[in-house]
């Protein structure tokens, strides 16, 4: 047995016993040998006095911890052991009879400790066994602990309202960060050694401790200094926040000097510019379109990460990407440039093949501005995710906006949507009875599109390089009359649609189920439907003159069908790449200083007078 547990028995204090000769040499002994040994006795036989519970003295609380495990045996079945009284006994008789012999001492003294160690290791079993008895017991019981929980709020009849489930919380917009990186795809299509293999040694020796979401650092990158902008918390309201990013002075200084090198018609001036700035993002972003004309898609797509990158590392620490509670007025131009780097990223992250990425960066778009929409990304969420064969969410953007933004009188969603309900019913993993009511909204949801938009057929089917039933091509609902007739704003609509989403209906079953449903619409047009007239005198009341936001998506997009289906007073102005069509009703939070007033007009309306007394000159041309 230990001193120390000698002393707790005697109830000596420490420092009081006599220091001997193997005072500082200690003895490990195991707890088996130690309950062997038993307490120990006086020299009359009798146990001291400071031995129980009760009279134990002692210098230090913490002494008395574990206590009880030297005094009280294991707990068998409810009773305690008395193997330490046992062992008491024996010691005490083995002291009474000395003159017995070393052999006889030393057979006794084997026969009780295997008999008393036998006894222990018994009871330890016991106990053990009851133990694991009691964990597998516990785990069994862990999945009836609902059952008993909801058995006492029927019996009590309170019924709590639990959280709902982690899927009906998501918004329809809401982001998932994994989605926002490409190698995630990529790691999907490719697997991760083709994506990573040569990335994985230059993460160590990464300098850029922040870390981002949007963008992944590189190390061909300038070291980052914070270049003066920030983002502030304007309020909060009804579940959303409004922020804003900040320049502050010394990043409007850099603002003037890139406008100024703009308006030289050089972008050797703005490369200069970013060797003084290499954050400035409106440089970053006018650059790229510089390189992507030259066609250096490599540099154009670094620079708008980069730009990303800057934005980013001045978000406010409330601003989240994907809650789709955070508010950005495009009204502001400080704002602007954050829609127009994601959109660009989008855009190459399309052509780079990632459409699920795409995907989420147009969520991300649309959840800065929702209701005003102001780069129109409803005219884009359903292509890509068609691409990315994410029909369900388009299905389910469908039904939950429909109501209150008539998303079925865009051409878009009206021809998209069927064909998502149509290709969810060709998938073989679904049920049965899923299958066909699938097939059967689809085919609904086309007719209706076909009916409302008979302009879109012919040209679709010349797309698919598709000769059209003499029948067909003939009738006067889907003849070139349908197409001619065509508002100005509908006829820009249906070709922003058509050139970008036409080979998403050249599949073989895709036509086959267009044409039976065409065929319906025939003869419910030559049975004299009264809803062909109301889809008619609707066509004329609707699309008479399309928004400022949808000639923004149009200027942007780049789609030769859709651009030069203009209007007149959206061509001949000056389209700048930072910030193309500003909205007429800007909100400037500070203004450019006289020194710089020798800008064309259009940039005199980014930075110091109203819109509205703002007039295009006739000579000004598109910069870079």
């Amino acid at each position: 047995m230990s001193r120390r547990a000698l002393r707790r028995l005697r109830g000596e204090q420490r420092g009081q016993e006599p220091l001997g000769p193997g005072a500082l040499q200690f003895v490990l002994r195991d707890d088996d040998d130690a309950e062997e040994e038993g307490p120990k006795r006086g020299p009359d036989g009798r146990r001291p006095r400071g031995s129980g519970k009760e009279g134990v003295r002692v210098n230090n609380r913490f002494e008395l911890i574990n206590i009880e495990d030297l005094e009280e045996g294991p707990v068998v079945n409810g009773e305690r052991s008395d193997c330490l009284l046992t062992e008491a006994v024996v010691s005490r008789n083995k002291r009474r009879s000395p003159s017995g012999s070393a052999e006889t001492k030393r057979d006794g003294e084997a026969a009780d400790r295997s008999n008393v160690s036998g006894k222990l290791r018994k009871k330890k079993k016991k106990q053990k066994n009851k133990k694991n008895a009691t964990g597998e017991t516990s785990e069994n019981g862990l999945e009836d602990i609902d059952r008993i929980l909801e058995r006492i709020e029927d019996s009590s009849g309170l019924n709590r309202p639990g959280p709902p489930p982690l899927s009906s919380k998501k918004h329809v917009l809401y982001v998932e960060h994994r989605h926002l990186n490409p190698d995630t795809e990529l790691k999907r299509y490719f697997g991760a050694r083709a994506v990573l293999g040569e990335q994985r040694p230059r993460q160590r020796q990464r300098i850029y401790p922040k870390c981002t979401w949007l963008t992944t650092p590189k190390s061909t990158w300038p070291r980052y200094s914070k270049p003066g902008l920030s983002m502030r918390l304007l309020e909060s309201r009804k579940g959303l926040s409004s922020f804003a990013f900040e320049h502050s002075e010394e990043y409007q200084q850099t603002q003037h000097k890139f406008l100024a090198a703009v308006e030289s018609m050089e972008p050797n001036n703005i490369v200069v510019l970013l060797q003084a700035s290499p954050y400035h993002v409106d440089s970053l972003l006018q650059l790229s379109d510089a390189c992507r004309f030259q066609e250096d898609q490599e540099m154009a797509r670094d620079l708008v990460e980069r730009a990303l990158y800057s934005m980013e590392c001045a978000f406010h620490p409330l601003f989240s990407l994907t809650s789709g509670t955070c508010r950005l007025d495009y009204r502001r131009p400080e704002n602007r440039s954050f829609y127009l780097a994601l959109y660009k990223q989008m855009s190459f992250l399309e052509k780079r093949g990632c459409p699920r990425t795409a995907l989420e960066y147009c969520k991300l778009i649309l959840s800065l501005e929702p209701d005003e929409d102001p780069l129109c990304m409803l005219l884009l969420i359903d292509h890509l995710a068609l691409r990315a064969r994410n029909y369900e969410y388009l299905v389910r953007l469908f039904q939950e906006w429909e109501a209150h933004r008539n998303l079925s009188q865009l051409p878009n969603f009206a021809f998209s949507v069927p064909l998502a309900y149509f290709l969810l019913s060709q998938q073989a993993d679904l049920p049965e009875q899923e299958l066909s009511s699938a097939r059967e909204k689809a085919s609904l949801l086309i007719r209706q599109a076909l009916t409302m938009f008979p302009g879109v057929l012919m040209p679709l089917l010349e797309y698919c390089s598709v000769r059209p039933d003499a029948a067909v091509a003939n009738h006067r609902f889907f003849g070139p009359d349908a197409e001619i007739s065509q508002p100005p704003a509908l006829r820009q609509l249906v070709s922003l649609y058509l050139g970008r989403s036409h080979f998403l209906w050249k599949e073989p079953a895709t036509m086959s189920w267009l044409e039976e449903n065409v065929r319906e619409v025939l003869q419910a047009v030559d049975a004299g439907d009264p809803a062909v007239e109301a889809c008619e005198s609707r066509r004329k009341v609707l699309y008479q003159r399309a928004p400022r936001n949808i000639h923004r998506h149009v200027v942007l997009s780049e789609i030769k069908e859709a651009v030069a289906a203009l209007p007149p007073d959206v061509t001949t102005q000056s389209v700048m790449g930072f910030d193309p069509l500003p909205p007429l009703d800007t909100i400037y939070s500070y203004v450019r200083p006289e020194r710089y007033l020798s800008a064309p007009a259009v940039l005199l309306c980014l930075y110091g007078a109203e819109a509205k007394s703002c007039q295009p000159r006739k000579h000004d041309r598109p910069l870079l």
